[in-house]
């Protein structure tokens, strides 16, 4: 199978020797000598390796991957030995980052021709091609007639141009294939691509060169087999270039006890201000697109002489694709003091100068923490400087621990979906329009993709029965795609439209909308909320819609019908669907930390003592380690604290009764988890059971909570058919039966020229949804929208090892009766009040809520 091998780092004399004259001369006039990246990279894209190249952001990875390509092409233009053909792919989840990566491309070519020029050299023009969803319909037939050497694509317009006549012919002896960001492609965009790069290497008529570039990821050995694939004769070369430039990063509080400051946001954007003009220019994250827009106009009220539109702008996925190339662009020219995003400016895109970069609040996994900090200073040798301002207790032990991640380079580890059937069937209708295809062929081909190398027979064929229109669904106009003939194990394409189908259609990402919320019975429209924040409500949850609060009654198409629930407390806040999950590695690391310091109290270590060793542990000042140390304590004293051998749960009696389950796995482990035990139950009887759930914990809260029952229950070997159980009724697996039957082409977003609006589409797929339940529970597309909740919405299989844990003793369970929430389980109760509860008042709550545990245990101030 393919075999991993370490890269060798060359002497700069040795790759000299191997660089035309040109490249030579150009790159001298650029750069003093290579860099570390590029003493292994060059030498070993030169001599036709495939590399896998991790390193920090802005250590030069783009040029190690181009540079022996540009080499290649100078020598054989010089030669007049440049055919009208594809050389090499450069493919990119961004399109931002393709005409980014043009730009540094095309520069280089044209300061090596004006360097030929004054020599006199005649060189052959060397042509780059950007192909993306916004390329013109003339700049595509211009790249028709004439090919571009270099092409500079994304994963989806690569898939069109796979199943496009003229560029398969521009293929057929493509040299090189460049995948950037990989780090990126943990989604369906990436299993999409490793079925394309399988693709590439069955049409071209030798093996195309893998260079994979990435910033921080592990693990190397299996991102190495997602680029080249599984199979015999394989082998890929690795290297994590170690981080050479300093990494200067902080965590900050606006004032020393966070408890006791009630005026947190205003201290909060004093720090913010104070922070921004010490420095040059400053790209503030902040992890939610209301966030983002929340904090310019706080900036802009508060300091109205500082800020304005000519010096700070947001930046996030919900502006217009011009807006955002406006604010880069004044970016990269030094026009802008600050800017604040969302995630939108995570990945590499060259944005110029940036000496500090803050984040407010958790970046909830070491790699995004580290993607982040690798804006500032983004050239070779500059310091990376970032700064964690955080603002209540729980955050600023995450973001401690986080910190501590980051400098002894620990990093989350990278998932790629695996065996992804609606984009499975989308890619085999795209591989049966290029051509016709005997199905084992087919077969072991798609099995050499790394996303799809553990594929069962009966998946694939179940795939290939739903596309020959074996499931009898022509009644809801879903028609055949290909044709199989059993006899000669052949496969085709069906019907004169397929590859315009194909074409209009194609892609991962699905069309998302805002859903209209109404009062039910009259259906008096109230408002509207995002369809991902849909996604994560179950019926009798209430949330906050324009200050008054509403329990979720029932769905029908894109209508949310409602009634009024003021007599009850929220369950869930508005930006939840934009809450990014804690990482499974970085939860468990605060677990570890949280067992330690649950050890150092047992052994009655001495205050001085336990303050020390958080300082020395968690690389933080005293002040901070102070902190950590009262929380500590106040837990420790109250109950006990839950680690990572302890679960616990609290039973308490408010206006209902609440189960409060501290287990420190991450939301998307509690969510499986939490789902499990409340489906467990309420078959035991339990009725309107409420469940609520964070990164640190979920609750329940209902009038009978039967949980040792379900505990008892619940086992490693079980969870997966009770959590398939417990959705296969809700909103979250019907809404993702759309977006995989629309990736499948079951849902046809485009047909003749006529768009289906999200609407229209979400109302066939209730229809489609009945109707395959009806033919078959096991539904290839079906059991695809089940597998994507559970691994990818959750993380089930965290969540077993989590319950295989707990079966073998490894973890105990501890359940106790309380008269007040812990305090570390305050924030698990509060999530749901936090649109109604303005941050000052949550801040007095937290305040007595402090003084009454400290009066519960005596604890000295």
């Amino acid at each position: 199978m393919t075999q991993i091998v370490k890269a060798l780092e060359r002497k700069s004399e040795d790759i000299v020797k191997t660089l035309h004259p040109l490249v030579k001369e150009w790159f001298f006039s650029k750069f003093e000598d290579f860099s570390l990246t590029q003493k292994y990279g060059v030498p070993a894209i030169w001599g036709r390796k495939d590399i896998l190249i991790s390193a920090p952001t802005g250590g030069t990875k783009t040029l190690t991957a181009f540079l022996s390509i540009l080499n290649y092409l100078v020598g054989i233009a010089e030669n007049g030995e440049l055919e009208n053909r594809i050389y090499a792919v450069y493919t990119s989840p961004l399109k931002a980052l393709s005409n980014d990566i043009h730009k540094n491309l095309v520069e280089p070519l044209e300061e090596i021709n004006e360097l030929a020029k004054s020599k006199k050299i005649k060189l052959q023009k060397i042509r780059v091609g950007l192909r993306t969803g916004d390329t013109t319909i003339s700049e595509r037939a211009r790249m028709a007639r004439k090919a571009p050497h270099i092409l500079v694509t994304t994963p989806e317009s690569l898939a069109i141009i796979l199943t496009t006549k003229k560029f398969v012919e521009y293929l057929k002896m493509v040299e090189f294939c460049v995948v950037d960001e990989i780090h990126s492609l943990n989604n369906k965009r990436g299993t999409y691509l490793s079925l394309s790069l399988e693709r590439l290497n069955e049409l071209s008529g030798s093996w195309p060169v893998k260079i994979g570039l990435s910033a921080t990821i592990s693990p190397l050995e299996e991102v190495a087999k997602y680029l080249v694939g599984i199979a015999e004769n394989r082998k890929v070369e690795i290297v994590e270039v170690p981080m050479n430039k300093q990494i200067d990063i902080k965590v900050l509080t606006p004032v020393n006890n966070l408890i006791e400051d009630e005026n947190i946001i205003h201290d909060s954007y004093e720090l913010i201000d104070k922070l921004i003009q010490k420095h040059k220019t400053t790209l503030i994250f902040t992890n939610t697109r209301a966030g983002t827009e929340r904090v310019v106009s706080y900036l802009k009220d508060k300091f109205p002489t500082i800020y304005g539109d000519d010096n700070i702008a947001a930046h996030h996925s919900s502006l217009s694709k011009v807006l955002r190339f406006n604010i880069e662009e004044r970016l990269r020219n030094g026009e802008l003091k600050v800017v604040v995003c969302s995630t939108s400016l995570e990945l590499g895109i060259d944005i110029g100068f940036i000496d500090l970069v803050i984040m407010l609040g958790s970046p909830k996994s070491s790699a995004r923490a580290l993607q982040r900090i690798g804006r500032a200073g983004h050239q070779l040798h500059n310091i990376a400087k970032g700064r964690f301002i955080v603002t209540d207790r729980d955050d600023l032990v995450e973001c401690a621990v986080i910190q501590k991640e980051m400098v002894e380079k620990k990093i989350d580890k990278v998932y790629f979906p695996r065996n992804c059937l609606d984009v499975l069937s989308q890619q085999i209708y795209g591989m049966a329009i290029h051509k016709q295809w005997d199905i084992e062929h087919l077969f072991e081909t798609i099995r050499k993709s790394y996303c799809y190398s553990t594929l069962t027979k009966n998946d694939f064929f179940d795939v290939i029965s739903y596309l020959a229109g074996e499931y009898a669904l022509e009644k809801n106009h879903v028609y055949g795609k290909i044709w199989y003939d059993a006899d000669t194990k052949m496969i085709g394409k069906r019907g004169r439209l397929a590859r315009v189908i194909y074409l209009t259609n194609i892609g991962t990402i699905p069309a998302e909308s805002f859903v209209t919320v109404k009062l039910a019975p009259s259906g008096e429209k109230i408002g509207m909320i995002d369809e991902g924040f849909l996604e994560r409500m179950k019926p009798r949850d209430v949330f906050v819609l324009g200050g008054s609060k509403y329990e979720f009654s029932y769905v029908r198409g894109m209508n949310l019908y409602v009634k009024n629930a003021n007599h009850r407390n929220p369950t869930i806040p508005s930006w939840f669907s934009e809450m990014l999950p804690l990482s499974f590695e970085s939860a468990n690391e605060i677990n570890k930390f949280r067992m330690l310091m649950d050890e150092k109290f047992k052994a009655k270590w001495k205050k001085g003592n336990i303050v020390g060793f958080i300082q020395e542990y968690l690389y933080i000042p005293e002040t901070t380690a102070k902190a950590i140390y009262y929380y500590f304590k106040e837990q420790y004293k109250f109950f006990a604290i839950p680690h990572s051998e302890k679960i616990l749960i609290e039973k308490y009696k408010g206006e209902r009764n609440y189960l409060l389950v501290n287990s420190m796995y991450g939301r998307r482990v509690n969510d499986a988890l939490s789902r499990a035990l409340g489906y467990l139950m309420a078959q035991a009887g339990g009725r309107d059971i409420e469940i609520g759930i964070n990164d640190k914990g979920f609750y329940f809260a209902g009038e009978s909570l039967k949980i040792d029952k379900a505990l008892k229950f619940l086992n490693a070997g079980n969870v997966r058919e009770i959590v398939v159980e417990a959705i296969e009724r809700t909103d979250i697996l019907a809404r993702r039966f759309r977006h995989c039957a629309s990736r499948a082409l079951m849902i046809l977003r485009t047909y003749k020229g006529q768009q289906k609006s999200v609407g229209k589409q979400q109302m066939k797929s209730h229809f489609l949804l009945a109707a395959v339940r009806k033919i078959s529970t096991k539904f290839p597309i079906l059991n695809e929208a089940r597998r994507e909740v559970l691994e990818d919405v959750m993380e089930i299989n965290n969540a077993k090892k989590v319950l295989e844990m707990i079966d073998k003793g490894l973890v105990k369970i501890e359940i106790k009766e309380v008269k007040l929430p812990s305090p570390f389980s305050l924030n698990l109760i509060l999530q749901g009040h936090s649109d109604l509860i303005k941050i000052e008042d949550k801040q007095k709550f937290l305040k007595r809520m402090h003084e009454l545990h400290v009066k519960v245990i005596g604890l000295e101030k």
